[in-house]
């Protein structure tokens, strides 16, 4: 059978070639952070902002975080979990989760995964949308380094992809990280249109 190919829009992320069914080719990025560095650290760019660690967060306000700043990136792994694996991640004692709030309103949140020890990943690091631009990104990354440093683990990691933010790589190539492997995925248009219809 003659495969279809054609190109398809994703509102942010450009054009992509859609292959077999609507299979796409998905670059992910592996990065990783082998000692603090002192040349990135970022004060908090105004007053109003704090950032507080959410102990045991209900399933229903993660899943609204998790949404209101993973969405327009396509966010879609902790949207596929039912209530209950996510619980048994986000109430994990090894896992933190936290939330910077603006004017006590949440604008973002990192999440620190330390059930591989002695390694730490960065699940998760991202700010809503309307804040964006404001210098929040780089004060979330710097506090969250911190955070894991402060655990002295062997090494800090996380992974980026092609459908996150188009400045994404650099940012965290810029706070330190350096990459050490390289995928590439195939995924499917309508996993991402699922998450268009929402995370609850």
């Amino acid at each position: 059978m003659e495969r279809s190919t054609r190109r398809e829009s994703f509102p942010g992320w450009g054009e992509w070639v859609i292959v077999e069914n609507g299979a796409f080719e998905m670059v992910v990025t592996y990065l990783e952070m082998l000692e603090r560095s002192d040349r990135f650290r970022v004060p908090s760019p105004r007053e109003g902002f704090s950032l507080r660690r959410i102990r045991a967060p209900s399933v229903p306000f993660y899943r609204e975080l998790y949404r209101s700043v993973g969405e327009k990136w396509y966010w879609a792994d902790r949207c596929k979990m039912d209530d209950e694996a996510l619980r048994s991640i986000i109430h994990d004692p090894r896992v933190e989760i936290h939330v910077l709030f603006a004017d006590q309103r949440p604008a973002g949140y990192a999440e620190l995964d330390m059930r591989q020890s002695p390694d730490i990943e960065l699940t998760y690091l991202g700010i809503i949308p309307e804040c964006i631009g404001m210098g929040l990104g780089r004060f979330l990354l710097s506090n969250a380094i911190d955070l894991c440093w402060k655990r002295e683990p062997r090494r800090l990691w996380l992974h980026t992809c092609s459908l996150d933010h188009p400045r994404a790589l650099s940012f965290y190539e810029k706070a330190g990280f350096r990459i050490y492997r390289r995928e590439v995925w195939m995924v499917h248009s309508r996993e991402f249109t699922a998450v268009g219809n929402g995370c609850g």
